[in-house]
């Protein structure tokens, strides 16, 4: 089992030791920006180097690290000794050999999902963390919220019987602003790839990474089925998967959904003794409830508000300053994409 509950050190952490590490980012567009204001707000990592394609990202990235050079690449941030580690938000395409590249220079990497465009690419990027010993983190940013914390808690303590079916949903109802998104070569695919693999990584990971045994699936674009051969990207999927131990997972994901809000989102377990939850409420993109389910009866676990974006990151720091290496709970990123290349039927 992987080691993700945060302690309350997680949840509020001030790091003033002086071993914190000494960090550059690469794209500092509002997400990678959003990730390093965490970091240094909780005072995780020292930030060092930012780098951008776009020249305004790195300028408005810098005014909230004034201590911050600016360079031009990569290759610039991982020549440095001093520099720990790599923060990566840049588009989908680049995430593996990016990646790869920082963990050869010797630096651990917090990368942006998907870590890969599809199973091999990721399987690569784990094996060069292994074979340089160092941490391995990637922004599956739900697991981090207090919500879906009580959730898994809940399915471990048992509490819940024979978890038998888990319904995923992450329905979006704007589509992504980048045209890269769009072009499968570059993204990897659609929704999917862009959402779902937020879902299927939480459903694993509070079951503990149990074998995949079947998936089926059906993608659609613009009303239409299609499969990944034609060149489109899909904009809604469902798919059914079933886990060693008879447990059903059924998932559904869209952008662009005439949803009636903004945003769907959740991850219920049931099981012989009940249920539990993660839940978005008000249509919202960030404000998560956890309930529990007793047959007509629902008791509420957490309820809002709750600071969680950047928390992975922070977490990732945290334990960088630790002097932690590699960990073969990475192995979970490339268990998530296999399950992904089945629902794309590759």
């Amino acid at each position: 089992m992987s080691e993700t509950i945060l302690d309350n050190k997680h949840k509020t952490s001030n790091t003033s030791s002086t071993s914190k590490p000494k960090l550059g980012f690469l794209g500092v567009g509002w997400i990678g920006r959003n990730r390093m204001e965490v970091i240094a707000k909780h005072n995780a990592g020292d930030i060092l180097y930012v780098a951008d394609t776009t020249p305004q990202n790195a300028e408005e990235a810098l005014k909230s690290a004034p201590e911050a050079r600016q360079v031009n690449s990569l290759e610039a941030i991982i020549s440095e000794p001093e520099v720990d580690g790599v923060v990566i938000a840049t588009p989908s395409a680049f995430h593996a050999e990016q990646s790869e590249l920082a963990l050869e220079a010797g630096k651990s990497v917090f990368c942006q999902k998907p870590l890969g465009r599809n199973a091999e690419e990721t399987r690569r990027v784990v094996e060069a963390a292994r074979r340089n010993n160092k941490l391995l983190g990637v922004d599956l940013s739900y697991r981090f919220t207090e919500a879906m914390q009580q959730v898994y808690q809940v399915v471990q303590s048992g509490e819940l019987g024979q978890v038998y079916a888990i319904e995923l949903v992450f329905h979006n109802a704007y589509g992504p602003d980048k045209a890269w998104f769009y072009e499968p070569k570059l993204s990897g695919g659609g929704c999917v790839i862009d959402l779902g693999v937020h879902l299927v990584d939480l459903a694993l990971w509070a079951m503990n990474f149990p074998q995949v045994k079947e998936v089926h699936s059906q993608l659609f674009a613009k009303g239409k089925p299609i499969d990944m051969g034609e060149g489109k990207v899909e904009d809604y999927a469902t798919a059914s998967i079933e886990l060693k131990g008879n447990t059903h997972i059924q998932l559904s994901c869209s952008w662009n959904l005439p949803a009636g809000q903004e945003a769907i989102i959740g991850a219920t377990f049931y099981g012989t003794n009940g249920g539990v939850a993660l839940k978005n409420i008000n249509g919202s993109f960030y404000d998560f409830v956890a309930e529990r389910y007793y047959g007509t009866k629902t008791e509420r676990l957490t309820s809002p508000p709750d600071e969680w974006s950047g928390r992975a990151g922070v977490a990732w720091a945290e334990r960088l300053a630790k002097g932690e290496g590699f960990s073969e709970e990475a192995e979970e990123f490339v268990k998530v994409a296999e399950v992904l290349d089945k629902i794309y039927g590759r």
